[in-house]
């Protein structure tokens, strides 16, 4: 199969959803409360559908239970990342994820959560929570159990095209009025801090997982800063975001055409703008919103156009 895959996205409602999705992307969203686009997703809470050619109907979970050719043969049971675009109209709760070792050994899932932020776009004066300021486990624990939240979390501003690394282990949140593309380890374990108090449609308080969260979190908390270098190849603009153990994820501006040769999977997302990529002679039009994986199984195409778009990879 030389063709490439395009996916159905799955949207989830949350409590702090909107309507971000349909009017940034011109998604077909189930509701004003939608907070989640699952734009590439083998994960049993939420599988895409394949949208075309020979696979078309099978779920991406399918494809790599039964079609591993497709992914370099790459070993796991699960398809090892998720990419989503998450819409804040309220904020997030406060949560930490574990990593690999804590979910088998707790949650019976052999995946963690290691995930990563490009920030597209936000309200002004948008800010994150990233990180902590207790210095021991000690403190932590007496901060959250006095609840002084205002000086326990560090809250961070963001800028349109930010990117930030958010291993397991990072207390995080993000907050109102910002709209991310995230890549992480398909994993959906969260471990919620704090939630502002809020309740469900039921007027029930939402779940908390203090002690799950104190005990994952990193402390004290060290930002994440990985190194980032760029390169050009033709009209082609690629800025390597980040390289570690679970994924590698790149930044691609293409104004005009290049062609690219494929020596692993490709998850590709387009971010913004419109073009085409051209495969074994066949012409598929690109634009806005639209998630894609580009299998092993092809050698080569070419990109054109005038687009941003993020691209990610397991590490080898």
């Amino acid at each position: 199969m030389k063709g490439i895959l395009f996916l159905e996205p799955v949207f989830k409602e949350k409590i702090w959803g909107g309507s971000g999705l349909r009017s940034q992307f011109d998604y077909e969203i189930p509701s004003n409360s939608t907070g989640e686009c699952w734009g590439i997703s083998g994960h049993e809470n939420g599988t895409n559908i394949v949208a075309n050619g020979v696979f078309k109907g099978k779920t991406l979970r399918q494809l790599w239970n039964e079609n591993r050719e497709l992914f370099n043969h790459e070993p796991g049971e699960e398809f090892p990342l998720l990419v989503k675009i998450i819409d804040a109209q309220d904020d997030l709760s406060v949560q930490v994820h574990p990593d690999d070792e804590y979910a088998k050994k707790h949650e019976g899932y052999a995946l963690g959560k290691t995930e990563c932020w490009y920030i597209l776009d936000h309200e002004p004066g948008a800010k994150l929570v990233l990180g902590h300021h207790a210095n021991s486990r000690d403190e932590l624990t007496k901060m959250v159990d006095a609840e002084r939240w205002g000086e326990l979390f560090r809250d961070v501003p963001v800028q349109k095209g930010d990117f930030y690394y958010v291993p397991s282990g990072t207390v995080h949140a993000i907050g109102k009025g910002i709209m991310i593309l995230e890549i992480q380890q398909s994993s959906d374990i969260t471990y919620r801090f704090y939630d502002y108090g809020r309740t469900d449609d039921r007027g029930n308080p939402r779940e908390l997982h203090i002690d799950d969260s104190i005990a994952c979190s990193m402390v004290p908390h060290k930002d994440a800063l990985p190194e980032q270098n760029e390169w050009t190849n033709g009209d082609l603009m690629i800025k390597k975001l980040i390289e570690e153990n679970y994924f590698t994820v790149y930044r691609w501006d293409i104004a005009g055409e290049a062609s690219y040769k494929v020596d692993q999977y490709l998850l590709m997302s387009v971010v913004d703008g419109q073009g085409e990529i051209i495969v074994e002679g066949v012409i598929h039009k690109l634009e806005k919103g639209q998630h894609f994986i580009v299998p092993s199984t092809v050698d080569s195409f070419t990109i054109r156009g005038k687009m941003t778009m993020t691209v990610s990879h397991t590490t080898k």
